[in-house]
């Protein structure tokens, strides 16, 4: 089972690396290509975090260590907010007016639907992790929040804004309520995950 686990974790790694460089190769062809922007997009930085955290658990297993506590906070919050990229992208934007031109669609689904599917089952089933507590939500809470100032920022001064939700020229009313309906995902989000961690379905 142990090598079973590791092996999805593997694929689901190498897939996420695969899928951002594809889709980095074919936006660098967008006359108004930026990497600040590419790499700015909640859905790049949430697929990078959840890749990482599963390359971390892939060398604890490789050594034979039991993943340690930070490590399974980290993993917990990248689940979060990888499951927050799937969730928003399928409900919010899925069907939004977005220039999709220089989109890679296996990429995008990738990126937007298979490695959230994984990730929250990945969380659920297997036993490797440690039990996180409820105080561990405030911590997930901490980059969203940084993300999402920068962002604010960005689109007040220079315009640019990774997703139409945030766009200023709705006016910064539905923009904050926007932002309260996806603070409380994650918060909800983050609950569920710590809940999660206390199962142990699959002994890995």
């Amino acid at each position: 089972m142990r090598t079973f686990v590791n092996t999805l974790r593997l694929v689901a790694v190498v897939l996420v690396v695969a899928a951002i460089v594809a889709q980095f190769l074919r936006s660098i062809a967008s006359p108004t290509f930026n990497p600040f922007n590419f790499f700015g997009y909640f859905t790049i930085q949430s697929n990078v975090f959840i890749a990482v955290a599963l390359a971390v658990t892939l060398v604890s297993a490789a050594k034979r260590q039991r993943e340690g506590l930070g490590a399974s906070v980290f993993r917990g919050a990248s689940t979060v907010y990888i499951a927050t990229t799937g969730i928003v992208y399928n409900t919010l934007l899925v069907h939004a007016s977005l220039d999709q031109s220089f989109t890679v669609q296996w990429s995008n689904d990738v990126l937007h639907r298979v490695l959230p599917v994984y990730a929250v089952l990945d969380w659920l089933l297997f036993s490797d992790r440690a039990r996180l507590l409820l105080r561990h939500v405030w911590l997930f809470l901490i980059y969203p929040a940084v993300w999402l100032v920068v962002v604010l920022i960005r689109g007040a001064t220079d315009g640019w804004v990774p997703y139409p939700f945030l766009d200023p020229a709705q006016g910064y009313g539905v923009v904050a309520l926007y932002c309260l309906g996806v603070a409380v995902f994650i918060g909800l989000m983050g609950i569920l995950v710590v809940g999660m961690s206390r199962l142990r379905l699959i002994r890995v």
